[in-house]
């Protein structure tokens, strides 16, 4: 799995788990709406991690929370 896609599947697990729609996250995040829909059908070649710092505040998470999924262990990664 690429890294932008492991990204994409973890956002769109919490917006599940929180039920959470995505113009929400933008406005809690600050990360524009069309950012978090080019992220999350993957038309972004690379995140930002200032992006991601973003998002996960938006979730009310630390980054550290958003990464620590079994999406982002480094055997699942094509890096």
């Amino acid at each position: 799995m690429t890294v932008n896609k492991a990204v994409a599947t973890r956002i769109a697990e919490l917006l599940k788990e929180k039920k959470m729609t995505r113009y929400k996250l933008a406005m809690r995040s600050g990360v524009t709406h069309s950012t978090l829909k080019n992220i999350l059908n993957e038309t972004i070649s690379d995140n930002k991690l200032s992006t991601i710092i973003l998002i996960a505040g938006g979730f009310d998470m630390t980054v550290s929370e958003f990464l620590s999924s079994p999406l982002f262990d480094e055997d699942n990664l094509m890096i």
